[in-house]
């Protein structure tokens, strides 16, 4: 064992915190020794809820025996386990993400609380992931990582089916297009085992995120859940984190402003979740840095060609992808446009980890000059509609027609619109806008807009309306022309709230512009008569985070928005 620093875990001996936590961990059987060992939080999100987190307490106890045996003394806490396709069935859906800043409130709590040295995060499904990168950035202790992986898909009637396919289908029945058996015998096949989705959806995309950020250790992401190679990728972090709380390597040493550069790269290139640039704002937000993490997926969609096809953008599968050497692979290929100084878990650079990195397959993971798409597969949008922003998932494939006008046509629930395509009120020409299910009208981004996208691609119209809403997607949603997270929401009087029914919209992806073709004066009178809806939910944590939610470009977060460092 080291001991190049006092750590902030230990305490005078025969003190009364020394003593009392003393009394504690011997009724543990920890011996008085490890009082002086590095003691760390191993953060584990199990839950049997969801395969998502089923997996989790095995890599929690390869974790801790590797925290052992490099002279540290392992602590496991529990967060928040949220799953969309489960959590989200309460509150229209506002569970999912308001779990995200709940997690990262459970681990200052413990980590904070306890004043441990160190963490490493089993990370799984989609929001325990930034929750996790959040508290990081927020604590500031030596932090690793771990991604714990995908899960196996499986087949129906001789064909793919994974949950993607369920979700998609399911909402496909609701259009009348397949019928109700052929949802439940997809739902039978389609997970085969612990770990999240396994597409390119928010989780996959995070657990990129954290490689590219440099807060997992290199080769970790994506990787199959319970695999030879996850497990000694737990086993790895394990034994690195010791010697990190002896470095004192902390978590803003290694979240600079290129590493946040990094990781928006990273997303563009595998055209990822959309859901990435707010949890990424989210984690700069938290740690106090001055980064616009909505203007570099500005900058770069340009500059960053989609390198990696895999569903649901393309057809290539997140196994292709690993075994072409996933995130380290993508790095390789970007590296011409990466700040290759930034510091990694490991300690070296990312310029030192990827010299020695092999690319296994350059058709699943293109080179910048022969790309899968050319086009971002991620459009951020402004405009009179969205003056702060807007979000489009374009995906690789291309639309008929890159700018879309018609006559809006407006909806409070995703219930109400669902509603309107089944019995035809919906028709091909239509803006259809979907509002009131932002971070603070949700609450928490609730709403359930996924569905309706799902529900007018089951009605054959992807190319034929357009959606707006102030809600989040899905990370699996890639269909149809759909401008998402919209700011200001309409619950704090955005132009969403605004918008009538025969107002003319004008979406125009190559101008990256999304337009209320009213009057200027017709528009200033509107918000003078405008009153928001009454609050929904407005007990309990929901409660608490409609009340606190700061706003969607500083990444939706419940903390105080101090001046940001700038290094």
């Amino acid at each position: 064992m080291s001991g190049q620093r006092k750590l902030r875990s230990n305490f005078p001996r025969g003190s009364y915190l020394w003593s009392v936590r003393n009394a504690q961990w011997q009724a543990l059987g920890i011996p008085e020794a490890d009082c002086e060992k590095p003691k760390i939080a191993v953060v584990n999100s199990s839950s049997e809820l969801a395969a998502c987190y089923s997996h989790l307490d095995e890599v929690a106890v390869i974790v801790k025996e590797a925290i052992r045996a490099a002279g540290g003394v392992p602590f496991e806490i529990r967060t928040a386990a949220p799953s969309d396709f489960v959590t989200g069935a309460g509150a229209r859906g506002a569970y999912m993400l308001g779990a995200r800043d709940l997690v990262t409130n459970d681990i200052e709590v413990a980590v904070e609380g306890a004043q441990l040295d160190g963490m490493v995060c089993l990370t799984s499904c989609d929001k325990t992931i930034p929750g996790q990168l959040m508290a990081a950035a927020r604590l500031n202790v030596p932090t690793i990582v771990v991604p714990c992986g995908y899960q196996a898909s499986g087949e129906f009637r001789g064909h793919h089916c994974d949950i993607e396919d369920v979700f998609v289908a399911a909402m496909h029945a609701v259009a009348g297009r397949i019928d109700v058996e052929t949802v439940v015998g997809m739902s039978r096949e389609a997970i085969r085992s612990p770990g999240v989705c396994s597409g390119m959806g928010t989780a996959n995309s995070m657990h990129i995120v954290c490689e590219a950020l440099g807060m997992a250790l290199p080769g970790s992401a994506p990787v199959r859940a319970l695999s030879e190679k996850m497990c000694a990728d737990a086993r790895a972090a394990g034994t690195r984190i010791v010697q990190m709380v002896w470095d004192d390597l902390k978590p803003r040493d290694i979240m600079t402003a290129g590493a946040f550069a990094n990781a928006a790269r990273a997303v563009l290139a595998v055209g990822g979740s959309v859901n990435c640039i707010k949890h990424l704002q989210a984690t700069a937000t938290e740690a106090g840095l001055a980064v616009d993490v909505y203007a570099l997926f500005e900058q770069f969609g340009a500059q960053v060609p989609v390198l990696a096809g895999v569903r649901p953008v393309g057809e290539r599968t997140i196994e292709e992808f690993e075994a072409a050497g996933g995130c380290r692979a993508l790095l390789v290929q970007l590296q011409s446009q990466l700040d290759l100084g930034a510091l990694n878990v490991s300690g070296r650079t990312l310029g030192a980890e990827l010299a020695g990195a092999t690319l296994a397959d350059p058709e699943v993971i293109r080179p910048l000059d022969r790309p899968v798409a050319r086009r971002p597969a991620i459009t951020v949008l402004r405009g009179s509609m969205c003056p702060d922003t807007g979000i489009v998932k374009t995906g690789i494939l291309e639309r008929k027609a890159r700018r879309f006008s018609g006559p809006a046509i407006c909806f409070d629930t995703s219930d109400a619109a669902i509603a309107a395509l089944n019995d035809g009120t919906i028709r091909p020409g239509h803006v259809v806008v979907m509002r009131g299910a932002g971070a603070r009208g949700g609450p928490a981004m609730g709403g359930g807009a996924s569905r309706v996208v799902f529900a007018i691609d089951g009605k054959g119209l992807g190319e034929d309306v357009a959606l707006l809403t102030d809600g989040h997607l899905s990370g699996l949603v890639c269909k149809g022309l759909v401008v998402a997270e919209i700011s200001p929401e309409a619950a704090l009087g955005g132009p969403l709230a605004l918008v009538r029914d025969g107002d003319t919209v004008t979406i125009d992806l190559d101008a990256r512009r999304c337009d209320l073709e009213i009057p200027e004066a017709e528009l200033q009178a509107r918000r003078a008569a405008w009153q928001p809806a009454a609050p929904l939910f407005d007990r309990g944590w929901l409660q608490i985070y409609r009340r606190n939610v700061g706003p969607l470009n500083r990444g939706a977060v419940l903390v105080r928005d101090d001046a940001p460092r700038t290094d």
